[in-house]
C-alpha cells in the first residue's frame, strides 16, 4: 500500500522533547509518592526519554541527547522541594530527599541517558555533529589549539597581561 513518510506525525521540537522527559518524570514522582513505589520514577523517565528520543526531530537530536540528566536533576528538585515544604524541618527534609532520590535515580538516570543516545544515533546524530562542526567552522570559530613554544609547549603570556590598569587621570590633592 502507501508508504508513510517518517517525517509525517507528531514531532516536538528539543525543548518540546526536554518538556516531556520533566513532566513524566514529574508525573512519576507524584505516582511514586501514591503508590510507595520507588520504581515508579526510574520507569517514567526512561518511558519519557524514550518517546522524546522517538518524537523529537532529527535536526533537534543533538540538543536532547545532553538533556535528559538536567531534565532528571530539576524533576527530582521539583519534587522534593514539595515534599519538604510540609515538614518539620524542611532544609533536611529537602537536602536528604535530593540526596537519596539520585542515589535511587542513578541507575534509571544512567538506562535513559544511554537509551536515548543509541536510539539518538540510528536516527541521524552523527550528521546533527557533522552539521554543527561545519557551522562552526564557517562561522570562523576555530578550536583554539594549545600554544607551541617554550619548554614542555609553555608559552608566558605577553608582558602586562595580568597587570592592573589605570583608566582616567589621577586626582590632584589627594
Amino acid at each position: 500500500m502507501g508508504e508513510r513518510n517518517p517525517e509525517s506525525g507528531i514531532r516536538l521540537t528539543a525543548r518540546g522533547a526536554v518538556a516531556a522527559v520533566l513532566a513524566s518524570t514529574l508525573l512519576g514522582s507524584l505516582l511514586s509518592s501514591l503508590s510507595g513505589l520507588p520504581a515508579v520514577v526510574g520507569v517514567a523517565f526512561v518511558a519519557g526519554c524514550l518517546a522524546a528520543v522517538w518524537l523529537v526531530n532529527p535536526r533537534d537530536l543533538l540538543s536532547l541527547v545532553v538533556s535528559p540528566p538536567l531534565a532528571f536533576f530539576a524533576a527530582v528538585l521539583v519534587a522534593e522541594a514539595v515534599r519538604a515544604a510540609s515538614a518539620a524541618s524542611p532544609a533536611a527534609a529537602f537536602s536528604l530527599g535530593v540526596y537519596s532520590s539520585l542515589s535511587r535515580g542513578a541507575p534509571w538516570l544512567f538506562a535513559g541517558s544511554a537509551l536515548v543516545l543509541v536510539v539518538a544515533w540510528r536516527r541521524g546524530l552523527p550528521d546533527c555533529v557533522r552539521e554543527l562542526r561545519e557551522e562552526l567552522r564557517a562561522s570562523g570559530a576555530a578550536v583554539p589549539r594549545p600554544r607551541s613554544g617554550g619548554s614542555a609547549g609553555f608559552a608566558p603570556e605577553p608582558e602586562g597581561y595580568f597587570e592592573p590598569r589605570m583608566y582616567g587621570t589621577p586626582r590632584e590633592g589627594q
